[in-house]
């Protein structure tokens, strides 16, 4: 095998498969990106055995073949080549190993055969449907900061994703939750997605593809599914991943349809006042509203580091309550608002809110009030 490559194009794709190689393996075959030069151009493959990214390149081929040579290192050498070289990929070469070389810099890497690299098997994946690259990078950002990371609960490390018959209009619908907060939203389904089983997408394949969709300037994604794998393709970029082997909780009745006391706010007023008082309790991440007829006091105190208090004029007209909430998990909800005013509906301060934003109806937030 031998090809010459352009640096930036090497450094990018190095970049997107390294993310999947983790940095201790018990398997030493797994620490290596598998790179295979042929007719259709240069193959970079990595996996952990759970995810598998794929990516194609054009590049100067001058030999077929193909070798897998450690991750992390690779990226790094060619991380710090020369901007604007040419990299030049050699195997075998004198010493029986992979060479890289750019310049005046030559590295011979250790190897592993292609033979003991695994491959994930996506071959039948029934379900197929596409949808804009801006669409699932707006669902992912507004639903994947509340997936659990607690490994014990396994079935909420990630974003689950189903269809939905709302009325006569048929919606895909994506939800996370850690137990704490809840985020849904909803966006137009996709042709093609209407007969899928709710699936439940792994917190790491989620980031992963969210990192992709920055670095690609196709419109589509192109989404294929069966019950236990997906796969997404990005031009030349191919992510297949295993599902979540469990079954999801049921949400929506977590989703209160009965809280009747409704207070509307500035968004940016309250993440201001929220941020502010949350220098005090930062160890207790602990802040608490208070409403009030025309405005709402946001406080906090600590018994080692003193109090904050900030007020804020706000829409309310029901009897005055005080919430506590957990302030990284508000900021998160509200950081996710995209129009001015927040609508918080309320039953009593010890039930859960319900926070959306007023100009947009696809998203839904739930969040649970903490003891102060």
């Amino acid at each position: 095998m031998k090809f010459i490559i352009e640096r930036a194009v090497l450094l990018k794709t190095l970049g997107h498969v390294q993310n999947i190689v983790e940095r201790r393996n018990t398997v030493p075959v797994l620490s290596n990106v598998r790179i295979e030069a042929n007719n259709q151009g240069i193959s970079f493959k990595a996996t952990d055995m759970d995810t598998e990214i794929t990516e194609i390149v054009d590049a100067k081929i001058l030999e077929n073949g193909a070798i897998t040579a450690p991750a992390h290192m690779m990226y790094d050498i060619v991380r710090k080549l020369s901007d604007g070289s040419e990299v030049e990929l050699t195997y075998p070469d004198e010493k029986d190993q992979l060479s890289i070389a750019s310049g005046r810099s030559k590295f011979s890497l250790s190897t592993i055969g292609v033979e003991d690299f695994p491959a994930i098997s996506t071959d039948t994946l029934p379900t197929t449907f596409a949808m804009k690259c801006e669409e699932l990078k707006d669902v992912i950002d507004r639903t994947q900061f509340a997936a659990s990371t607690e490994e014990t609960r396994y079935y909420l490390n990630g974003l689950y994703i189903h269809p939905k018959d709302e009325g006569e209009t048929k919606v895909l619908r994506i939800v996370a939750t850690d137990g704490h907060r809840l985020a849904c939203v909803e966006t137009p389904l996709p042709e093609g997605a209407g007969s899928m089983q709710g699936v439940i997408l792994p917190r790491k394949t989620v980031g992963e593809i969210r990192k992709l969709l920055d670095d690609t300037s196709t419109e589509n994604v192109q989404i294929s599914l069966s019950d236990s794998k997906v796969r997404f393709t990005l031009e030349d970029i191919t992510l297949a991943s295993k599902l979540i082997d469990g079954t999801y909780p049921d949400y929506e009745r977590v989703i209160p349809t009965d809280n009747d006391k409704i207070l509307e706010l500035n968004v940016k007023a309250l993440s201001t006042a929220v941020d502010r008082v949350s220098v005090v309790a930062e160890r207790t991440r602990a802040i608490k509203m208070i409403t009030n007829k025309n405005h709402v006091i946001v406080t906090t105190s600590s018994p080692d580091l003193g109090s904050a208090i900030e007020e804020i004029e706000a829409n309310y007209d029901s009897e005055s309550l005080e919430i506590g909430y957990n302030f990284r998990y508000l900021l998160d909800i509200l950081s996710e608002l995209k129009g001015e005013t927040a609508r918080f509906s309320f039953r009593d301060s010890s039930s859960p809110s319900v926070i959306h934003d007023t100009s947009d109806t696809s998203a839904i937030y739930v969040l649970m009030p903490m003891r102060v």
